[in-house]
């Protein structure tokens, strides 16, 4: 009953090492960094304008906290981690059924919803790996240079990185499931991850339209507030949640109704 959650699970693990690898060679460089731009923080701050800093989320840059939260988490784990989990999601469905490997999956006595299940149940590997594996790095590297953050922030800001990461891949599972060539579907996926969060930043430039960005999924996910003001956002989290709950069941929903 669960084979296909094994296989999956299995094969996703090189890969992520070889992930959380190169997050270490960022932290690592950007922890070497640090000191020497700690000194010409503010005079560096002072010299872009204010709306970069409400664009990218940045803050406090003078702080260890800051500057990790501005130069690994505001772009390399949000757009890019949240682009690696939607071209996860977009191959669940459409990858299969493009290689012709769905057909004999159902022809085995498994029903849809479980495959669906078992696939998106597959993303414990690479939400344990990355998660634990970048949250040790960074406050590891923190430690070595002398400027211990703070460790319930350091593993917060990846705890509640969780639910957004799930629905970057349900969003590409629902893609997934409508589109009829793996390669559409994960071009789709990857373009809808990165507008949604253009749009996101682009609508807290101006208070008027504030309110379009309320559909991305970054609105409810400030790896800012959590590392520098230690601001947990539950709340934003369980919307999150119920996002990616709704995004399965119609995912399951389109699937079920896919001629196949």
């Amino acid at each position: 009953m669960t084979a296909i959650l094994r296989v999956e699970s299995r094969k996703r693990v090189r890969s992520l090492l070889v992930l959380t690898g190169v997050f270490a060679v960022l932290a690592a460089f950007y922890f070497s960094v640090y000191p020497g731009f700690a000194d010409d923080a503010e005079a560096i701050a002072e010299a872009f304008p204010e709306w970069m800093f409400e664009f990218f989320g940045i803050d406090a840059l003078h702080t260890v906290e800051g500057f990790i939260a501005a130069e690994m988490y505001s772009f390399f784990w949000v757009v890019l981690i949240g682009v690696y989990f939607a071209y996860m999601g977009a191959n669940m469905i459409a990858a299969d059924v493009d290689s012709r490997r769905m057909d004999l999956t159902l022809s085995n006595p498994v029903s849809r919803e479980s495959i669906v299940v078992q696939k998106i149940g597959a993303l414990w590997v690479p939400l344990v790996v990355l998660n634990v594996g970048v949250a040790l790095i960074v406050y590891v590297g923190s430690v070595v240079i002398g400027e211990a953050m703070n460790p319930v922030a350091v593993a917060m800001v990846h705890l509640l990185s969780v639910p957004y990461l799930l629905v970057c891949a349900a969003l590409g599972l629902v893609v997934s499931v409508l589109a009829d060539r793996a390669r559409r579907a994960r071009a789709v996926a990857l373009s809808l991850v990165v507008f949604l969060w253009l749009l996101e930043a682009v609508s807290t430039l101006n208070e008027d339209y504030e309110w379009v960005g309320a559909i991305a999924p970054t609105r409810y996910y400030d790896e800012t507030a959590i590392l520098v003001h230690e601001e947990y956002a539950f709340v934003d989290a369980g919307i999150l949640l119920l996002a990616f709950v709704v995004l399965v069941g119609l995912a399951i929903a389109l699937f079920v109704r896919r001629d196949i």
